[in-house]
This record gives C-alpha cells, sequence and structure tokens, in this order.
C-alpha cells in the first residue's frame, strides 16, 4: 500500500485525537484495554493496523496531551513539535555521523548554540541529545566518573572500574530517582551514595555538604538539583558550588525541568549559579513541549563528554573529524534526528515566546494553589515558587484522605493529578508544564479536586 494512503488515515486519526483533548475524558477509559491480536501468520492491511492502534489508544491512553493532565511534568507537544517530528520519521536519517546526515549534523549544532544561550551556560559547553533527563543525568555523570579518576591518574575508558579508585557520589536527600538510575547504570551502587540532608522544601543544606565533603577525599561527584520535583525548590546553587569546588568535586546539576527556569527572566534568580557547574541534565520535552526523546547532556568541558561517549572503529575513521558526530556525545550510534522538534520549537517562539511558557505555567501553579486553600481541610505543603503545588487533604477528624482523593479525581477524568509521598505521609502533586492549559481549565480543575475533598 502506498505512502498517500496510509499517511492520510494516520493523519486523520492524529486530528480527531488531538482536537478532542479539550474536552476529553483524562484518565483512561479502560483500564485493561484490548490488546492487539496475537502475531498473525498472514499479511495484515496497514489501514486495519493502524485502526486497531486507534481503537487501543481511545480504550486505554491517557490524555497525557491535553491542558487538564497534571501528573508528573509532561508537556504536550506544541503543533510544530508534532509536525516536525512527523517530519523527523519521514527523513529517516540517522544522526549517528556527520556524513550520514550533515544537514542534521549542523542542525544540532546550531542548536545546542541556542539552548546553552537560553541557558545562560557556558558557550563552548557540549551538548548530546539524548533520550530523557535520566539518559542525560547518566551521560553527564559518566563525563564527570572518567574525568574525575583521570585527575588523581586513572584512566577509565582503557582500564575500566576494577581496581579504580572508589568515586564518592554525593547528592541529597530529596535528589530525584534519577540519580540512583545513573548510580546504578555506571556502577557507583545506590546505597553507596552520600546523602546530604534537607530542608522542608527539599533543598540541600549547606553545613549537610561540607560535613559531607570533610569525610571523603576526591576522586568525588556533588549532584545539585534545579526544581525539585514535588516542591519546584531549587538547591542554594552558588554556596554549594563554591564549597564543592573547594573540595575538589565535580558539579553536576539535575535541572530535569527547573533549568528553564533559566530561560525566564523573572524566575532566572532561582537558578542564579547553577552555570558554574561541571555538568547539567534537562529534558525539553518537560517544559519545552517538545514529543517525548528530547533530552539534553551538557557538559563544560567536552573533551571529557567526548571521552566517555565517543567509538572507534576502523570502518568509522574516514568519516570522523573536526565536524560533529552525533554518536560523540551519546551513548548511541544509530538515532533518530530528535533535535529536530526542539530546534523547530526554538525557531518558532523565540526567547520571548519561551519565556512566557515557562511563566504562564508557573502562573497557573500559583493560581491552582490559590483555589485549593479556600478548603479548610487542604493543605498546601510547599512554597509555591515554579510549576509545582504539593497538596495534603485530611478528613473532618484529622486523618490523611490524599489516596482517596486522587482515586476520585481520575475516576471524575476532569483532570489527571499524581500522588507522591511527602513527609512520610501521602499528598497530591499537581505539575503545570502543558502549553494549552488555560486559567478556564485551572479552575475546572480546582473544582473537580475541591469536590473530591468533600
Amino acid at each position: 500500500m502506498s505512502f498517500d494512503v496510509v499517511l492520510d488515515r494516520a493523519h486523520r486519526i492524529a486530528l480527531r485525537f488531538l482536537a478532542g483533548l479539550l474536552e476529553r475524558y483524562v484518565n483512561a477509559r479502560d483500564p485493561s484495554p484490548p490488546l492487539l491480536a496475537s502475531l498473525p501468520i498472514d499479511p495484515s492491511d496497514p489501514i486495519d493496523v493502524l485502526n486497531a492502534l486507534d481503537a487501543l489508544i481511545e480504550a486505554g491512553g491517557i490524555a497525557s496531551p491535553g491542558p487538564r493532565y497534571f501528573g508528573f511534568v509532561t508537556g504536550g507537544s506544541l503543533p510544530v513539535a508534532v509536525a516536525s517530528d512527523w517530519l523527523v520519521s519521514a527523513w529517516d536519517q540517522n544522526t549517528g555521523l556527520h556524513v550520514m546526515s550533515p544537514a542534521i549534523a549542523r542542525l544540532e549544532d546550531v542548536t545546542a548554540a541556542w539552548l546553552l544561550d537560553l541557558f545562560g551556560l557556558p558557550p563552548d559547553a557540549s551538548i548530546g541529545f539524548v533520550t530523557g533527563a535520566t539518559m542525560a543525568n547518566a551521560t553527564a555523570l559518566a563525563a564527570a566518573r572518567d574525568e574525575v579518576l583521570r585527575r588523581v591518574g586513572w584512566d577509565v575508558e582503557r582500564d575500566g572500574l576494577q581496581g579504580a579508585p572508589r568515586v564518592t557520589m554525593i547528592a541529597g536527600a530529596e535528589a530525584r530517582s534519577a540519580i540512583d538510575s545513573a548510580c546504578r547504570l555506571l556502577g557507583f551502587g545506590a546505597a553507596r551514595i552520600v546523602r546530604v540532608a534537607a530542608d522542608a522544601q527539599g533543598r540541600m543544606q549547606s553545613d549537610g555538604l561540607r560535613e559531607a565533603l570533610g569525610t571523603v577525599r576526591p576522586p568525588s561527584i556533588v549532584c545539585l538539583q534545579a526544581g525539585h520535583v514535588n516542591t519546584g525548590a531549587f538547591d542554594p546553587s552558588p554556596e554549594l558550588i563554591g564549597m564543592a569546588r573547594g573540595a575538589g568535586a565535580w558539579v553536576h546539576v539535575d535541572g530535569a525541568f527547573g533549568l528553564w527556569a533559566k530561560a525566564a527572566a523573572s524566575l532566572r534568580p532561582l537558578a542564579d549559579g547553577v552555570e558554574h557547574a561541571d555538568s547539567w541534565a534537562v529534558d525539553a520535552h518537560k517544559w519545552l513541549n517538545v514529543p517525548h526523546d528530547s533530552g539534553l547532556a551538557i557538559v563544560a568541558h567536552p573533551a571529557a563528554h567526548r571521552a566517555a561517549m565517543a567509538q572507534t572503529a576502523s570502518y568509522l575513521l574516514p568519516a570522523t573529524g573536526e565536524r560533529r558526530d552525533g554518536m560523540d556525545w551519546t551513548p548511541e550510534a544509530s538515532r533518530r534526528a530528535r533535535a529536530v522538534p526542539t530546534c523547530a520549537v526554538l525557531r518558532t517562539l523565540g526567547r520571548k515566546d519561551v519565556s512566557d511558557l515557562v511563566t504562564r505555567h508557573c502562573d497557573r501553579a500559583t493560581q491552582m494553589a490559590e483555589r485549593l486553600r479556600a478548603h479548610p481541610r487542604i493543605t498546601i505543603l510547599n512554597d509555591v515558587v515554579l510549576n509545582q503545588v504539593l497538596v495534603r487533604v485530611r478528613s473532618p477528624s484529622g486523618a490523611t484522605i490524599t489516596c482517596d482523593v486522587v482515586a476520585r479525581i481520575q475516576q471524575d477524568g476532569v483532570c489527571w493529578v499524581g500522588g507522591t509521598t511527602w513527609s512520610g505521609q501521602p499528598a497530591m502533586r499537581i505539575s503545570m508544564s502543558n502549553w494549552s492549559t488555560t486559567s478556564d481549565d485551572i479552575d475546572r480543575s480546582a473544582a473537580s479536586i475541591l469536590s473530591a475533598a468533600r
């Protein structure tokens, strides 16, 4: 069957889905949607396959691209992002080597420069376009691991980790789970992380870091956080980075969504100082509203980044050189041109509208917190400084009923909120990150939450 017939059907399915997001029941209609049949022996009609996929999402899909999905920090893709991502699949460019797609290699260079400028990071830093924030953390920390070992005379690229000096990982007690994942992947072990106490908003405490640094010797890596996953709070970077640097540690910042505060003048003070770190992890999907598969691993020391990631082989040598080879900065050789939607959105919005996008979500979070405070048994647990609202609901007797309220909200289907744990008790997390969320969406969602609480 020809491309035009199949793509036309996919186009119609996509348009119908996207057009219905404004009023769609946000939760899955069927928690156990019918799956596709077992692998058939005979071929299937492509249109029938697309229709089966459509039915699957209609039954069990979540309206996460819609304006009232507040679970996790999951931005919905802007129209130009969806369109450019379709082109990525149609072009089918492999971005591992410059010679395989000079156009995409150039686009990655330009996009990287725009991002560094937007974040106020060193203009000569390197960027790897990876799958998401978890892999961005792992990639940046791989560069950190190899560099701090090199500084004490160990070549990890050549000799591996067996027999190497121990690298001490230091992170806040409220660090995201992505740091644990990276530590497992890189051979540090999650249980070996030195944990530093956090304050009531989840920020790493300076006295705790000072004490931790006093008990270890290089090589060491300190992981800070820009935007706590529950509260939106930022570790006090100027003080902590100076302290870590004084002890000879590499400083990494997990800024999965919080680093986007650097793109907005009114929010930039929250992230002051992060530009002095050695590496950063961020996800364009979370707040730039591009499709999934859009993580950014940023390293202030390109040589360390490239040494940790680059591949060499006889069949690659004619293709390598000073021009950008995408696989020098990511754990992958073959990969899709995932920088294209990010480039398209940045070019479409420009600096001003990127700033407006970020600040608008923070305004929506403030609006939601104000609506919910009206209920006498709802407590807002965090200082609403970014796009996160952390909520706890109690019964008239004072018992925590947050989990029951979250379940009722999901059943109502007006909006989708996430459950979490804070200070050892259940809490509700409401995250604002979708470009299409309006003030009316907040009012409708708040009404649903208040009704569930009553």
